[in-house]
């Protein structure tokens, strides 16, 4: 890459002193998989609605949002217990909150777990926590109840990231990454988790964009582990977290917009969406790297770990920034096997991200040491991340 300064940003495959690095990560789901090709059926099923036309436009969303496969703590099991989230209009928000506190509990417990055993040290060593999640809402919060299933030490100092939304994981990085390197020592377990429950609803000709969340969505949780100055011994780190930025564009609050009401929380996205994104992303990725010594130059020499909030904000970046088609790929992946997972999705990328890189360097192909992170969210907000790919 030719406009690196090798001297700042160090040359070799092997973590900057100081810098924040990711050193395991994990992920779990609930237990309900569901199959694109069957959703439309299920949902209307499920939902007692009979109306062609929502019907065949869900159908077609279906289609164009490129998910196969995605989890969700939804079933029938719910539904049979609690008819009335099937039902418009109704004051279901508490047994909605009753079903999402306890279900992102368990799946942040299970990623986090998952994580740590790849980390390989104890869990008494994680010394902070930063809990994010946009699907429940109780004090205290998930993180104390995520500290509690973990066994974490009652000085586990916590952070609560709550209702940040899709870009939530990235935003949590960022605060883990700024813990590491202002806490010597130190161990952040940074873990999200969210369902859909908290907006299901049924169809409704009055709410025909609630459908696109319908074709898009999906339930999970991830964990990752961040840490300075990694023990050569006991410790492998995968990413340098090397600088990391955030913006917000004014005027842009409405595009992205939940509310908590007594059906749970109703979320409305603009159709500007991906165009505002579009319009914007150059400028912001421009700023990122500039600060990093890096120029658009380089997009293509780079790795790319965009959070996937649909195929049409992805086809619109690659166009903008010139992106090789294989940029995006892990990106497109995590949408194809898990739908736009919220705060999660970015876990799942940088997983992808990791096993193309391994695969690449088996066929002794060139590998790409820098690249981005990146997720847009609530405000519209941008969150980005120069970081190093140090998996060796």
């Amino acid at each position: 890459m030719g406009s690196i300064d090798a001297t700042e940003l160090g040359s070799e495959k092997k973590p900057n002193p100081g810098k924040a690095t990711i050193l395991a990560i994990g992920k779990a789901f609930p237990h309900q998989l569901v199959m694109q090709e069957y959703l439309v059926d299920g949902y209307f099923k499920t939902t007692n609605c009979d109306d062609p036309e929502l019907k065949q436009k869900l159908t077609r969303l279906c289609k164009t949002t490129t998910v196969k496969t995605r989890y969700v703590v939804m079933s029938e099991e719910i539904l049979t217990k609690y008819p009335e989230l099937a039902i418009e209009g109704g004051s279901t928000v508490k047994q909605r909150l009753d079903i999402c506190n306890d279900a992102v509990t368990e799946m942040a417990v299970e990623a986090s777990k998952a994580c740590i055993k790849k980390w390989g040290r104890s869990i008494s060593d994680i010394t902070h926590l930063v809990y994010v999640s946009s699907s429940e809402a109780r004090l205290p919060g998930g993180d104390l109840y995520l500290a509690k299933g973990l066994g974490l030490s009652p000085e586990t100092h916590r952070v609560l990231l709550y209702f940040v939304g899709c870009s939530g994981g990235v935003a949590g990085l960022r605060v883990a990454k700024d813990i590491a390197e202002n806490n010597p020592g130190s161990r952040v377990l940074l873990a999200t988790s969210e369902t859909t429950i908290i907006g299901f609803k049924p169809p409704s000709a009055d709410r025909p964009y609630d459908l696109v969340g319908v074709a898009l969505f999906g339930d999970g949780a991830g964990a990752m582990i961040i840490g300075s100055d990694p023990d050569p011994i006991s410790e492998k780190p995968l990413f340098e977290l090397h600088t990391a930025i955030q913006n917000f564009l004014p005027d842009t609050e409405k595009t992205i917009d939940g509310r908590l009401t007594e059906e749970g929380i109703n979320f409305t996205l603009s159709r500007e969406l991906p165009q505002i994104i579009e319009d914007n992303v150059e400028s912001f990725c421009k700023k990122l790297i500039g600060k990093a010594g890096l120029t658009p130059k380089d997009y293509n020499q780079m790795f790319w770990a965009v959070h996937p909030g649909g195929p049409a904000i992805l086809n619109r970046m690659e166009k903008r920034l010139n992106l090789s088609p294989e940029k995006l790929s892990p990106s497109r992946r995590a949408l194809m096997d898990y739908g736009n997972a919220s705060s999660n999705s970015i876990v799942y990328v940088l997983e992808y991200m990791l096993e193309e890189s391994r695969k690449a360097r088996n066929m002794k192909e060139v590998e790409n040491e820098w690249g981005l992170i990146l997720a847009f969210g609530p405000g519209v907000t941008f969150e980005g991340i120069v970081a190093r790919n140090l998996d060796v």
